[in-house]
């Protein structure tokens, strides 16, 4: 496990959206790209009376609970199973959902999580590499792609 400075995981972030073609970056309509350090409740499509936050999120922590949509894991990424360790997520109405009646008062947010992009990858460029593809999977969903057609594209 490699462990980032959350200024280099930002910058992560940064160089990412940075490397997006011009012409995606145009199209976006108030959305937000942030991170945090681990997924809560919530990002995990959990009720809080369902989630213990005592229990610290690792490898060997399983859960049955249904992921938020929107969501890409590390088992999308490597093929193994590690269901609390979510890698990124989309939270809002896709531009085919919006269909005119759309309330923009509230930006739709991508949101990338460091602790499981450290935990998933073993160095500073698999976690470079990844964030990016982590970035373009959720904004796949804001293009209102399914996960079956990202990971046609190879962006599981």
């Amino acid at each position: 496990m490699y462990r980032m400075t959350d200024e280099e995981f930002e910058a992560a972030i940064e160089a990412a959206i940075d490397a997006m073609p011009q012409q995606f970056l145009d199209a976006l309509q108030n959305v937000a790209i942030v991170w945090e350090e681990e997924p809560n409740a919530y990002h995990l499509g959990y009720d809080e009376d369902e989630w213990d936050t005592e229990e610290p999120l690792d490898d060997a922590n399983e859960n049955d609970g249904d992921e938020a949509s929107g969501a890409e894991t590390c088992e999308e990424a490597e093929g193994e199973s590690l269901p609390d360790d979510l890698l990124g997520l989309f939270d809002g109405l896709s531009l085919v959902e919006r269909a005119g009646s759309y309330d923009d008062d509230i930006p739709d947010v991508i949101t990338v999580f460091k602790g499981p992009h450290e935990r998933c990858f073993d160095s500073r460029e698999e976690i470079v590499e990844e964030v990016g593809k982590t970035i373009i999977h959720e904004l796949g969903h804001y293009f209102g792609l399914t996960e079956e057609q990202l990971a046609a594209m190879g962006y599981e």
